[in-house]
């Protein structure tokens, strides 16, 4: 992907241009009302059972708003609750004014936004590629149309590029720490801690090991503690209201859209699932494994391999109700991504770099939520 030479540009100052044209258009469009933001329902705000449902930012923002009063507004409670970090800062920065806190949480997501992508640029720098393919990060939907709706996305994995850059400088003990934030904003960035565990305890780097997985996860295990006490139920699950269960048999998830779907629209929603799920979910995930089975089978695994198998390792088991959710399953691919195109930079696989940013056409799917 050659580099632009005008204006000295860089992918995190693009990616920052774009959404933010992106935001201002969607406040337009809604006659400047700020919380169009955090697509509020009538579902769970007013209590009306067949009301409007609204998007996952509405729960960061009830959370943020109230703590004390959000559980009556959210659909799982703890498993809200989980993703404590983002309505925690949002409140904070907010000073508890309710009237900022849309706009606290937009910038926390813009700041994020603009430091996760210049965080990737730098480390596809360190392998000696361009830093143009970050824009496959920062231009993809699970990032990109995350900060338009006030999600934990952009949060989070700029805490999994923060803490990725500090594990290759070996400071493991400030990487552990950022991964514990991470968790704390979204609990599947904590695939990254399990790969870095595993990478350091076949290493037989045992103390490390243990330290750093001690101080990544703990802090996450606790507050599902506290989840439990207070709210009657661990967070950690496959979703909100009417999520279904991890799946047992690998992408019986996929194939559920299939047998679960009426026959007279059955073949509509194949075809458009199928555009989506095959191009940017199945293949990269089988690409995945399967590099992550030869390097083991030779024994020339590095750190990215395990950080490659723990993001893809979990697709194939992933529930019904996410595969049917477009937007849904492609934020959930966004630490394979991230694995990805460190793993395929590292190891100059110039193809699957460039065949990951195929990846930057979901973006058009943002459109769709103006």
């Amino acid at each position: 992907m050659p580099a632009p030479r005008s204006l000295n540009l860089r992918p995190w100052m693009l990616v920052l241009i774009l959404c933010l044209l992106y935001v201002a258009f969607v406040l337009i469009r809604n006659q400047g009302d700020p919380l169009a933001l955090v697509t509020i329902g009538t579902r769970f705000s007013q209590g009306i059972a067949d009301g409007s449902e609204g998007y996952d930012g509405q729960f960061v923002y009830y959370i943020a708003r109230d703590p004390a009063t959000a559980a009556q507004y959210l659909d799982v409670p703890a498993y809200r609750f989980q993703r404590i970090l983002l309505p925690l800062l949002g409140r904070a920065l907010a000073f508890g004014q309710p009237s900022l806190i849309t706009w606290t949480l937009l910038i926390i997501n813009l700041i994020s936004l603009a430091g996760g992508t210049w965080l990737l640029e730098n480390l596809l720098v360190r392998q000696e590629v361009s830093r143009w393919y970050a824009l496959t990060y920062g231009l993809t939907v699970g990032i990109f149309a995350s900060v338009r709706l006030s999600l934990s996305e952009p949060l989070a994995y700029a805490l999994v590029l923060g803490g990725l850059t500090l594990a290759n400088r070996e400071r493991w003990g400030w990487s552990a720490v950022v991964f514990a934030l991470a968790g704390l904003a979204k609990e599947t960035t904590l695939f990254f801690a399990a790969g870095y565990t595993l990478y350091l305890l076949v290493g037989r780097r045992w103390r490390t090991a243990i330290g750093f997985s001690a101080v990544s996860m703990v802090p996450f295990i606790l507050w599902q503690l506290i989840l439990r006490n207070s709210l009657g139920t661990f967070g950690i699950g496959s979703g909100g209201a009417l999520a279904t269960g991890f799946e047992v048999i690998p992408f019986a998830g996929v194939a559920r859209i299939l047998t679960d779907t009426p026959p007279k629209s059955r073949a509509g929603l194949v075809l458009i699932f199928s555009a989506i799920l095959i191009p940017f979910v199945i293949v990269p995930t089988v690409w995945a494994l399967w590099r992550c089975w030869v390097d083991l089978r030779k024994r020339a695994w590095t750190a990215y391999t395990y950080l490659l198998f723990a993001n893809a390792i979990i697709l194939p088991f992933v529930p019904f109700s996410t595969y049917r959710e477009p937007l849904g399953i492609l934020r959930f691919i966004v630490g394979l991504q991230i694995a990805l195109m460190l793993y395929a930079a590292q190891g100059k696989r110039t193809r699957a770099l460039r065949n990951s940013t195929i990846w930057i056409v979901t973006i058009f799917f943002a459109l769709q939520l103006v």
